[in-house]
């Protein structure tokens, strides 16, 4: 079990992290505190799992361990000017999840030698499946990196990028769970359009999509092997498989994440260069 974490934002990204680390026991309840502006957020995370809180930021670092910002990255600049005077090198390590910003947006703000870790999680977090994507600062040692890396196996999955990648990640990962909802309401929509009820439906491509992403992850077989596999001569599957190809399916998909990669390359331009 680790020392002691202080959040800074008590939104959902962060309670989905506060329910990982007392389920996987990291933290003790006890250890950790949250700053929250919202007396009914703050009620609510004290009552639900029995966990300190606090309108004050600068409170979440009067002890010696994890600082985690879980802002919008709108107000990070403003809660950054706040802890600043309270934030000691030897004493904290500070985790970002703020979308956009760049490390080096943190560090022209920080004092000097602080250690710092950015990480771009995903809103499967909720459910303790996230893939998160880590990347460190200048002055974040190895240990440090290890460290963020179990505590994010706390909702799911971890991977280690350079930060030049990040803006992919967030097209990728980050808007990911989107374009799967989108594709399952299409599922769900087709169902409905060849006369199955909609209740059936939606349990039919829930069940499928969960079904395939378990084969792929079990079986090691890439998404070409699986499609090879339901696909055969002149049957259902490879009709539909024409008609997808034709209207040019995989490409709208890929050009839709270029389009995100893009967006995210100009909001952390415009973020970070505040």
């Amino acid at each position: 079990m680790l020392k002691s974490i202080g959040i800074v934002g008590g939104g959902q990204m962060a309670e989905a992290l506060i329910k990982g680390f007392l389920e996987k026991d990291l933290f003790s309840a006890k250890d950790i505190i949250v700053a929250e502006p919202l007396k009914e957020r703050r009620q609510y995370l004290e009552e639900y799992y029995h966990i300190h809180t606090t309108p004050h930021n600068r409170t979440v670092l009067e002890k010696e361990g994890i600082i985690l910002l879980a802002v919008k990255p709108q107000v990070m600049e403003a809660v950054l000017k706040e802890i600043n005077p309270f934030i000691e090198t030897n004493r904290h390590l500070l985790i970002t999840i703020a979308a956009g910003l760049r490390l080096e947006f943190y560090e022209k703000r920080l004092p000097p030698g602080t250690r710092l870790v950015r990480v771009m999680p995903n809103t499967c977090a909720l459910v303790q499946s996230s893939i998160s994507a880590i990347c460190k600062g200048s002055y974040a040692t190895e240990e440090d990196v290890r460290l963020v890396e179990e505590i994010f196996r706390a909702i799911g999955e971890v991977l280690r990028v350079e930060e030049y990648y990040m803006d992919a990640v967030t097209a990728l990962s980050g808007s990911g769970p989107a374009y799967v909802a989108l594709f399952v309401e299409a599922l769900i929509d087709g169902g409905v359009r060849c006369g199955l009820p909609r209740m059936i439906a939606e349990k039919l491509a829930l069940a499928t999509i969960e079904g395939t992403l378990k084969l792929m992850k079990i079986s090691q077989k890439n998404p070409y092997e699986v499609k090879a596999m339901v696909t055969s001569p002149a049957g259902t599957t490879i009709t539909a498989m024409e008609w997808l190809y034709k209207e040019g399916f995989p490409g709208i998909i890929i050009e839709a994440l270029r389009k995100a990669w893009e967006r995210s390359k100009e909001l952390s331009s415009e973020l970070s260069g505040k």
